[in-house]
Order: structure tokens, then C-alpha cells, then sequence
């Protein structure tokens, strides 16, 4: 039977925002300190120090709850001896809408004409009945096949576990991502950043894609490597690249990247504090409610595999 007491819920560490408290009491829970709780909410995104003398501290929590979908920041403090959660699935509507853009925005050489300074000739490619790699199954990807389905694409799909994906054409395993890639006129980028996924873009996979391909990336910079991304794109050996993330972050004023007209870079805006409140309040209450009721939590993080 599930518990009649309200579950009590820390929020941390101090200066955490109202609204997180709000959601946890919109879940049924009570906020109380850290020393008194069950759970945490954890509100400070690159923060892992604190948050691991936050567990030392209080030994007894069952659940943590992570603000953002990358817990790459914590993977380390990753155990089997609590609940762990995240943003996972959060925010990809907004991120799977701001891949779409970036998509169009490429294709059609929107970057170039907007900053543009005399009437040029024209340029770009058809999304439409494109054909489309997606590296990444989550949450993203499951907005942005269902974003994708008017362009008619032909879409293939890299994930962990190969399964039917609703608007996918094909699902494949991660050791087929450069044959994957290799064939798309467009590559998105949407997946967790692990040691296998860290600078699996590189000189190699960028020479086995077509050279009028852009690859969008909305998911971790790191996971392409930026210098050999400055030589395909300098050389014409891609078409271009939008990144709405980048290694290093924030990009440098003098970085090569800014001045490539096949280029798009925007500062990791996929998701912004004004679409984030509503979507992480609304995790944050039915967590909450569930972890009071002792059920399921959504967003698990998956201790082994790192996400």
C-alpha cells in the first residue's frame, strides 16, 4: 500500500528556484531539509561537488533528481543505491523543433543569406523526400520523427536497443552509424554523450559523407571533433554543419567556426529557461507523486550505460 505520509522532499543546494518548489509541492510531497528527507531535487546543473557532499551528508535519500537530460556532469556520482532521474525526455520538443530549423536553415543556405550584404545567386537542397540519419533513439528522436513526417524522408535511425520507431524507416545498431551517416543528406545529432559517442564525428566519418550533406547536431558538442569539423567544412568535403552546441562551449569569439558561411551557430538555445520551467515543473510534480505513491519514476538514468 502506498504510503499516507507526504513524501518529503529535499531542494538543493540554496538559491534553488520557487518554482521547483512549487512543483514538488504540486506533487503531494513536502519540501524539508536535506537531513530530514527521502528524495532530492537537484537544482544545480554543473554543480557535481556539492551534490556529492549533499549525499555524504545526508545518506538516507533514495531519490535524486537531475535537472537536465546530459548527466555527464555526474556520472560519477551515479550509483545502484538510490533512484536516479533526470530531464530525460524533457525537453525534446522544444530541442527536436530547434533541430528542424537548424535542418531547414542549412538546406535552403538560410545562414548565408542572412548575413548576406548584396542579392546573391541561389542556392539549396529539398528537405523534403531527403534522406535522413538520425544517431540517437531518445526522446529527441522520437519528436523529430514525428516532426520529419510531412517532408516525406527516408530516415534511419542509430540506437542501443534496434526497435521499431514510429516515422523511422530503418532502426540499426551503433556499429552502423558511418554507414548510416554515410548516405544521408542530412545527419542529426541527438544522443547522450558517453566515452563511445565522444568524438565519434571525426576527419574519418565527415570523408565518408556526401559533400553537399549537413550534419546538425542539438544533442553535446564533444561529440564531434571540432578541428577536423573546421577542415571539412573549409575544405567543401561537407555541405555545412548548425550547432546548437559545441566543444568548447561557449564557442570562443575568434573561433574559426564563426566565420565558415556553411556555418550556423546558435548558443545552445534549443531549450531556453522560458520553455524549460513549465516542462522541467511538470517532471518535477509527477516524480514526486509517483515516488510518493512508489511507482515508476520517469527519466530513469541508467546506471551502466551512463545516461
Amino acid at each position: 500500500m502506498p504510503s499516507t505520509t507526504l513524501p518529503r522532499i529535499a531542494l538543493a543546494p540554496d538559491g534553488a528556484p520557487d518554482w521547483m518548489a512549487a512543483a514538488i509541492v504540486a506533487g503531494g510531497g513536502q519540501v524539508v531539509p536535506a537531513a530530514e528527507a527521502e528524495g532530492v531535487v537537484w537544482a544545480a546543473p554543473r554543480n557535481p561537488e556539492a551534490l556529492r557532499q549533499l549525499l555524504v551528508d545526508a545518506p538516507q535519500l533514495e531519490w535524486v533528481q537531475l535537472p537536465f537530460a546530459g548527466i555527464e556532469q555526474f556520472v560519477d556520482l551515479v550509483d545502484d543505491d538510490r533512484q536516479w532521474t533526470c530531464g530525460k525526455g524533457v525537453y525534446a520538443e522544444p530541442v527536436a523543433e530547434m533541430a528542424l530549423a537548424l535542418a531547414l536553415a542549412g538546406l535552403r543556405h538560410v545562414g548565408a543569406y542572412a548575413t548576406a550584404t548584396e542579392w546573391g545567386r541561389p542556392h539549396g537542397r529539398n528537405l523534403l523526400g531527403s534522406k535522413v540519419a538520425i544517431l540517437g533513439g531518445g526522446g529527441i528522436t522520437e519528436s523529430l520523427l514525428r516532426l520529419l513526417d510531412p517532408f516525406d524522408c527516408r530516415i534511419t535511425v542509430v540506437r542501443n536497443r534496434v526497435v521499431d520507431m514510429a516515422g523511422a524507416d530503418e532502426v540499426v545498431e551503433p556499429d552502423r552509424y558511418v554507414d548510416a551517416i554515410a548516405d544521408a543528406d542530412v545527419v542529426f545529432l541527438a544522443l547522450a554523450l558517453t566515452p563511445e559517442t565522444e568524438g565519434m564525428i571525426s576527419r574519418n566519418e565527415l570523408e565518408q559523407m556526401q559533400p553537399h550533406a549537413w550534419i546538425v547536431n542539438v544533442a553535446r558538442g564533444r561529440h564531434i571533433v571540432t578541428d577536423d569539423l573546421v577542415w571539412a567544412l573549409q575544405e567543401g568535403i561537407i555541405g555545412g554543419a548548425a550547432l546548437d552546441v559545441t566543444d568548447p562551449e561557449p564557442l570562443p569569439e575568434v573561433h574559426p567556426l564563426w566565420s565558415l558561411p556553411n556555418c550556423i551557430i546558435t548558443p545552445h538555445v534549443g531549450n531556453t529557461p522560458e520553455m524549460a520551467v513549465p516542462l522541467l515543473s511538470e517532471r518535477i510534480t509527477a516524480n514526486v507523486r509517483r515516488f510518493g505513491a512508489g511507482e515508476e519514476l520517469i527519466g530513469p538514468v541508467h546506471v551502466h550505460l551512463g545516461y
